[in-house]
């Protein structure tokens, strides 16, 4: 479904709050797909970011009364899901390994040309998933929501409890951080290369 309209957004609140399940379902089509996305990168592991997508949409669905509409719905599960991701990390201590790059394979036949561009912007995103992985948590964090989510700076802060600045100076430490892991390793620069060009 993806993104929707702030006043479509509020109707579907208000229906859900009275019990509508089809507002309810619409709601969670609407943010599940970027709320994975991005529990994805941060946790860089797929079962992990089921079971929390999944929990976060169980505590939205039983608080959704409390849901208040002065704020972003998106912003209220985003803070939910991190929570319990935090809460994750604490209990697992994953480690990640920045070795391993899923490929997903199609099933149909693509020409020469598109294969061998979907394998260069496949390869790209792992290189810049290798470079995620290189930052902090909170770097990895900002970073996503601001060029994954398109979360302005303020949002961030907001969210993070942080001043704007410091948002920005992360947001800087960090693009410059992965850009010295991929600029120090020819094979990933290569990569990053063919796709921009």
């Amino acid at each position: 479904m993806g993104m929707i309209s702030k006043k479509l957004e509020l109707e579907l609140i208000a229906r859900s709050k009275a019990g509508d399940g089809d507002a309810i379902a619409a709601l969670i089509r609407s943010h599940q797909d970027a709320l994975y996305a991005f529990i994805l990168k941060m946790s860089q592991r797929p079962e992990i970011a089921e079971d929390i997508v999944q929990e976060a949409f169980v505590r939205v669905l039983r608080n959704i009364d409390r849901f208040d509409v002065r704020f972003r719905f998106s912003t209220w599960v985003f803070t939910i899901a991190r929570r319990l991701y935090v809460n994750a990390v604490q209990k697992r201590r994953p480690t990640y390994d920045s070795e391993i790059i899923a490929i997903r394979e199609g099933n149909h036949a693509t020409p020469p040309s598109e294969t061998s561009w979907n394998e260069s912007l496949e390869n790209a995103r792992g290189v810049i998933d290798i470079a995620l992985s290189g930052l902090n948590e909170q770097q990895r964090e900002i970073i996503l929501l601001f060029h994954q989510q398109n979360w302005a700076i303020m949002e961030i802060a907001n969210h993070l409890q942080m001043p704007e600045g410091t948002v920005k100076s992360h947001l800087h430490r960090a693009r410059k951080r992965m850009r010295r892991l991929i600029e120090s390793n020819q094979k990933m620069s290569r990569q990053v290369q063919e796709v921009i060009g």
